[in-house]
Parts: C-alpha cells; sequence; structure tokens
C-alpha cells in the first residue's frame, strides 16, 4: 500500500514538474537548463519539446548503462516509461498554458518566477515519494559515483554543460540565442531553493504519509527503549561565554560524562569527513539564503546531501546515541533542539556580555579590544545562522531552554 502511494505521489510530482517546465517556457525567457536542449531543438526541428524530452532521457539512459555496465540496475529500466510519461505530461501542459504569452517583460519575469515555484513543489513531491530519479539526476549520480566525483560539482558542471550546448546549437541554426536566455540561470538557481522551503515548511507530512518508515522516527523510538532513565543536560551557549569548562566542570562534579568534540568526532566518522572539515563546516554559515543558492538544494540531490547537511544529520545521530550512554552534560551542536522531545533532558543556555567576554579572548588570545568583540560577533552570528538554519527557532530564545545563565557574575 506503502509503495502504492509513493508511486501515485511521484506521478502527481511528475505532472507538476512538467506543468512547471511548461510554465518557465513559456515565459519566454528560456526554459530549465535540463530541458535547454530539447526546446532548442524542438524550435529547430518538427518534433514537440516533449518528444525530444522523451528522446533526450533515452540518450542519458543508455549513457548511464555505458558508465556503469553490471552496476546498471532495475531502477534505472524504469526510468524509461517515467521518461515517456514526463514527455508527454510536458506537451498536454504546452497545450494547456496555450493562453500564457506574456508581452511585457515584468510579467515575463512574473510568469517566470510562478514556473519556478511550480517546478519546484513538482521536485518536492518527486523527493517526497522517493522511487525514480529522473534521467537527468540519475545521470549525474551514474558519473559521479564511477568517477569517485562530488555530487554538487558534478551537478552543477552537467547543468552548466546542457546550457551552453544549447546556447551552441541556437547560435548555429539562428546566429542569435533563442531559448537560452536569463530565465535558464535564475531556474537554475530558484527551482532548488524554494523545493527545500517547501521540504521544511511541510516536514511533518512524511510521517503521516508513511509512517513507521521515517529513519529518524526508528532512530528515536530505538533510543527511547536503550536510553530510559539516562538523565541529560544538553547546554547552549554564546561564544567565549565558558560554556565548553562550565560544562566540563558540571559533569565532572556529577559524575557524568562530558560531550564536546567527542560529537565531533562521531560525525567525521559517520561521513568519513575529516574532523577539521567537520569543525569548519559548523563555522561557515552565513546567512540561510545565499548558502541555500549557492551550496545547497541546487547542487545536491535527495540521497546525496550537501556536506554540511549530512554532518548536521551525523551529529543529531551521534547527540541521540550518547545521550542513550548514560548520564550525560551535552555542550553545543544544537543539542537542546535534538533532545528537546526526551523527557530527561533539562536543557539550558549560557549568555554572558560582550564586553567580559571580549576580555577573556583578549588575555587568552593576545587580541585587542577591536579584534576581540569581532571575533565574538562574527562567531556569535556563525551560531545563530547555523542555529536558526536547521532548527526554524531563534538561538538564544528563552523558550526554548529551561534556564538561562549570565557566566560573567
Amino acid at each position: 500500500m506503502e509503495k502504492l502511494k509513493r508511486y501515485l505521489i511521484f506521478l502527481a510530482g511528475l505532472f507538476v514538474n512538467s506543468f512547471g517546465v511548461s510554465f518557465i517556457t513559456r515565459a519566454s525567457l528560456g526554459t530549465s537548463p535540463i530541458s535547454s536542449i530539447p526546446y532548442v531543438l524542438s524550435l529547430r526541428f518538427p518534433f514537440t519539446l516533449g518528444e525530444f524530452t522523451i528522446a533526450f532521457s533515452i540518450l542519458l539512459i543508455l549513457l548511464q548503462l555505458l558508465i556503469l555496465r553490471k552496476n546498471f540496475h532495475l531502477e534505472h529500466i524504469l526510468q524509461i516509461p517515467v521518461s515517456i510519461i514526463f514527455g508527454y505530461f510536458i506537451d498536454l501542459t504546452m497545450l494547456l498554458l496555450g493562453w500564457l504569452n506574456p508581452g511585457s517583460y515584468p510579467m515575463k519575469i512574473l510568469s517566470l518566477l510562478i514556473g519556478c515555484v511550480i517546478l519546484a513543489f513538482g521536485v518536492y513531491m518527486e523527493v517526497l515519494a522517493n522511487v525514480v530519479m529522473l534521467p537527468g539526476e540519475s545521470f549525474v549520480r551514474a558519473v559521479s559515483s564511477t568517477w569517485k566525483l562530488d555530487f554538487g560539482n558534478t551537478k552543477v558542471a552537467f547543468d552548466a554543460s546542457m546550457t551552453i550546448i544549447a546556447g551552441v546549437l541556437s547560435l548555429l541554426f539562428w546566429q542569435r540565442l533563442e531559448g537560452v536566455r536569463e530565465g535558464t540561470v535564475i531556474a537554475a538557481l530558484l527551482v532548488g531553493f524554494i523545493a527545500r522551503q517547501f521540504g521544511r515548511l511541510f516536514s511533518f507530512l512524511p510521517p503521516l504519509l508513511f509512517p513507521g518508515s521515517s529513519l529518524e522516527e526508528k532512530g528515536a523510538s530505538a533510543g527511547n527503549a536503550s536510553g530510559e532513565g539516562n538523565m541529560v543536560i544538553a547546554i547552549g551557549r554564546q561564544y567565549a561565554c565558558g560554556g565548553h569548562p562550565i560544562g566540563q566542570e558540571l559533569a565532572r562534579r556529577l559524575g557524568w560524562n562530558f560531550y564536546d568534540g567527542e560529537v565531533i568526532r562521531m560525525a567525521a566518522g559517520t561521513t568519513g569527513y575529516a574532523e577539521t572539515f567537520v569543525r569548519e563546516q559548523e563555522e561557515r554559515m552565513t546567512g540561510s539564503l545565499l548558502y541555500d543558492l549557492m551550496n545547497q538544494m541546487y547542487a545536491y540531490s535527495a540521497d546525496t546531501p550537501s556536506p554540511k547537511d549530512a554532518i548536521f544529520a551525523a551529529e543529531e545521530a551521534a547527540i541521540r546515541q550518547l545521550a542513550q550512554k548514560g548520564n550525560c552534560v551535552i555542550v553545543g551542536h544544537c543539542c537542546d533542539h535534538v533532545l528537546r522531545e526526551n523527557p530527561n533532558c533539562f536543557r539550558a543556555f549560557l549568555a554572558c556580555p560582550a564586553e567580559k567576554r571580549a576580555r577573556r579572548l583578549m588575555e587568552k588570545k593576545s587580541l585587542t579590544e577591536k579584534e576581540a568583540l569581532s571575533l565574538i560577533a562574527k562567531e556569535d552570528r556563525h551560531r545563530r545562522d547555523n542555529y536558526q538554519y536547521y532548527t526554524r527557532n531563534l538561538w538564544g530564545y528563552a523558550g526554548n531552554y529551561h534556564i538561562m545563565l549570565d557566566t560573567g557574575y
């Protein structure tokens, strides 16, 4: 029953996806990168966009067969009927949108943006279904897995190559750009970002649609079973307020385990990244919009998350695992949010006036007051952005904690 439900959601997502592609195309500012070559060819030859999409998809499937060889499995063969359905969906939606012909440039931009939202929702539905990958993304996965390349970089190179080839074909056919314009770039940047927002907005759907299949639910239930009765103190803290030594001393006096760097070590072991890389990724967040556009959803697939997402998921699992081992104090890594449903977790947040923290840093790191205050502002911003990005809650908000303490006294 669940499998049927997933395929129905996938087919619905495929139709929405095709509707989005057609909406973007009708905006007359170019089309999505993966559709750019079929679209340019459809403008030159007597075949439809959907028919060229099917042909191009079959070509990508054949290339996957050549690349993967014995690793070409049943799931790859399923791309053939999916591609055929998708192609005919595109032709159907192009007919349905025959009335859409925006004249002014602002209306074209508006149509393009609406199309990006529709396409993004279709992408979200396909990810939610989690049954079949479309040929474009599957081809990128085949290339990256065979030659051990980063999926994100390969995806960006693939989309850029499709756009460039379409542009070259356009210049050969008409000596000017047709079918490849600024809308192609805008769609490439925005669709993934918007799809990620849909994923956050409807994060409650997977457990409702597919009860019992969520890895997070299984991990949580397993944790409750094996760690029942363990007491945990989860500490969030501002930079340089003494959170680490305070947590360490508290654990010593209670006779409990203390964890901070252990979370990073476990995440490194799980993801295969070096500990220094894991630590750097925790400190790299600058702003969710820029981060999403440049490093996240556009460049990574559903089953190949970005390094930062993979690290956060690994740290989340590590925190739950450590909480099961026995009574403990855990500092940082959004541990208060991760363990928010644990009835035996006491959540605390440590803060201190910036001037007092600056004096500590001036003594410890031999910094000037200006340098210390600048470092504090930077590190606090990273922690705030990271916390808010992954928890969708306010960092340091009293409602998230049982107690908040000023360590300046």
